[in-house]
């Protein structure tokens, strides 16, 4: 069998022609964003992207860098690619900036597939004094406001006209892992190893609490949301949310949820936390897993941002939202490098 022609490269005039209706409407979402948030009396901001801690989610990897004083200005030092401008644009809330938002460029390294690049672009926005179920209806606004009525991706279509649904995360693990109770087996391996094999999912070897939640999840969940209508999946285990304020009702779990559209992680959203010592603990162990997960390479507790929180963050919420994958559904682009004036993909 003949091998194939070789691909073309992504600024050859024929790709970028089979590029440009998808890249239109990209350009069009995006100022459409822009009038959405300048409507509602949002700023928008911009936030360095080398920076010394570039977040702190325990399983993101980072692009590494280096800082060297050839001028003579400062010292040398390693810096970061951001891979989320959230631990900025909080540090803005503290100073008085908010409401605010950023069209981000991000990088997460090692991600590459039809639906993930490693440097893309990220919606982000913080509203003060807003709680979870606000913002929610924020989200919900603006997705009608810029995307078209009905959606679909991979075959899976969703009706954004329709009220998004609202389902915490007990509630789907009932739903569709037996019945099981997902907090009352928060941090206990064993718990949640004997109720996974109780409803046919086998732990694999040293499978840990968190290892199991998340395969739990992937099965069992997430390919049943975002299907007819938008889901909301909402209060989260504790531990999944480093950076959400706990639930006052239910201490177990985190105001946080993320957003499925036609089968698609969308966005991600907390209602803030601003205690410094919880905090700061939360950090801490964070940076103990990082290295007992993946050794030595990494960065230490973000102590600026602690400091900010210290001086005091206003209550509020802020979201996440991948705006490549919100193009990709405004679009009908199939992958994410449609959508992209010029792929960089590994």
């Amino acid at each position: 069998m003949p091998a194939s022609p070789p691909l073309s490269p992504p600024w050859h005039p024929e790709r970028l022609a089979a590029r440009l209706p998808f890249l239109h409407r990209r350009a069009a979402l995006t100022a459409a964003t822009r009038a959405f948030f300048a409507a509602r009396g949002f700023t928008e901001v911009e936030t360095p992207c080398l920076v010394p801690v570039p977040g702190m989610e325990v399983h993101l990897h980072a692009f590494r860098s280096e800082y060297v004083p050839h001028l003579g200005q400062g010292e040398r030092r390693v810096l970061w690619l951001r891979t989320s401008p959230e631990l900025a644009l909080k540090r803005l809330l503290v100073a008085g900036a908010g409401p605010i938002f950023e069209l981000a460029r991000v990088w997460r390294n090692g991600e590459a597939s039809p639906r993930h690049a490693p440097e893309f672009t990220m919606l982000e926005w913080y509203a003060p004094g807003l709680g979870l179920a606000g913002l929610m209806d924020q989200v919900e606004a603006y997705l009608r406001a810029v995307a078209p009525p009905l959606v679909s991706h991979a075959g899976v279509a969703c009706d954004l006209t329709l009220p998004f649904e609202r389902l915490t995360m007990q509630a789907a693990f009932a739903r569709w892992c037996g019945g099981l109770d997902i907090l009352a087996t928060e941090g206990d391996a064993a718990k949640l190893r004997a109720a996974a094999a109780a409803i046919g999912v086998t732990p694999r070897e040293d499978e840990g609490w968190e290892d199991l939640f998340f395969r739990l999840l992937l099965e069992r969940i997430e390919p049943q949301l975002g299907r007819g209508r938008a889901t909301f999946l909402t209060h989260w285990p504790t531990p999944q949310a480093a950076l959400a304020r706990r639930d006052p009702a239910d201490p177990r779990a985190a105001l946080r949820f993320e957003l499925f559209v036609a089968g698609i992680e969308l966005a991600n959203a907390f209602d803030e936390l601003t205690d410094p010592v919880e905090q700061r603990a939360r950090f801490t162990a964070d940076v103990a897993e990082r290295r007992a997960r993946y050794g030595s390479e990494g960065w230490e507790v973000d102590e600026d941002f602690l400091a900010a929180l210290e001086h005091g963050m206003p209550a509020g919420s802020g979201i996440a939202l991948g705006f490549d994958r919100l193009a990709m559904l405004a679009s009908g682009a199939r992958r994410i490098e449609d959508v992209l004036w010029l792929p960089a993909l590994p």
